[in-house]
């Protein structure tokens, strides 16, 4: 174990970007590492790989690996990701980004990504808030949880970002936690090497931000709580239909695997009967 993790600092961490920003307790570590890992498995070139994030406290995962990086603009990490992946479809461009960066300001983007099936792999860091700007309501805090512009309880219902990728016609979705790091590295392989667009949702724990304001301050009661909350899709779908709609837990694991036709695949052919024909 002590070996892997040696060999995935060594080849693939910008060594002078040590101590890393995040907080203790913070997921997006965590995140980092599986994402990593996933990519060692699939084994692409780290050259030919673009990583590509908005605003936020996990759109600062790009900065601690060595290869090329794009940090744009809040919510416009899918925009510049489509840009590249057009201009250059032989590179992987891979997104990191999280539930404020993207379905917050970057919401439009997100669904037409989505929905032109773009190849692209995204890892979404859903930790409830706008962890880096000071623990702002976000577009998936739960109903009740408190925030720093929600301090009685948040009124609204939140988005289900995975439920939203699949109706807005992503080929491949999944559902995990910080919890199950062996099951996320496997999600994003298999994200990796699916042709079109592929979300992946981790649900990470912020202690500082919105822990701190709900009773969860220490990663490890985090960890515990999302443990407690997360119910398997396999167990989920065995449920009677009224035992489904009692369920107020969150349904995890692969969500979709879908084969679909891929937008720079079609847009090759397009222009070759257009400008070649």
């Amino acid at each position: 174990m002590f070996q892997e993790a040696q060999y995935i600092r060594e080849t693939y961490l910008e060594k002078n970007m040590w101590p890393s920003i995040f907080c203790q307790g913070c997921g997006i570590g965590t995140v980092l590492n599986c994402a990593l890992r996933a990519i060692d498995k699939v084994g692409f070139d780290i050259d030919k790989t673009v990583f590509v994030s908005g605003i936020g406290c996990s759109s600062r995962i790009p900065g601690y690996i060595d290869a090329d990086g794009l940090h744009t603009t809040h919510g416009r990490a899918l925009a510049f990701a489509t840009g590249i992946k057009l201009a250059n479809p032989g590179l992987e461009v891979i997104v990191f980004t999280g539930d404020g960066d993207m379905a917050g300001i970057g919401g439009n983007h997100f669904i037409h990504a989505a929905r032109r099936n773009v190849d692209l792999t995204v890892i979404c860091v859903n930790n409830y808030n706008y962890g880096m700007t000071g623990s702002q309501t976000s577009p998936t805090t739960p109903t009740g949880g408190i925030t720093m512009t929600s301090p009685y309880g948040n009124i609204e219902s939140p988005f289900d970002l995975s439920a939203l990728a699949i109706g807005a016609g992503a080929s491949y979705v999944a559902k995990w936690t910080t919890a199950h790091p062996h099951e996320t590295i496997l999600a994003v392989q298999k994200a990796i090497e699916k042709p079109g667009f592929a979300f992946v949702e981790v649900l990470s724990p912020c202690p500082v931000g919105y822990g701190r304001k709900n009773n969860l301050k220490h990663g490890k009661d985090y960890l515990e709580w999302m443990m407690r909350n997360t119910i398997g899709r396999s167990r989920f779908e065995a449920m009677s239909a009224d035992e489904r709609r009692a369920c107020t837990k969150v349904v995890i694991g692969e969500l979709r695997n879908e084969e679909k036709p891929e937008f720079t695949a079609e847009w090759a052919k397009l222009v070759d009967r257009v400008f070649v024909e």
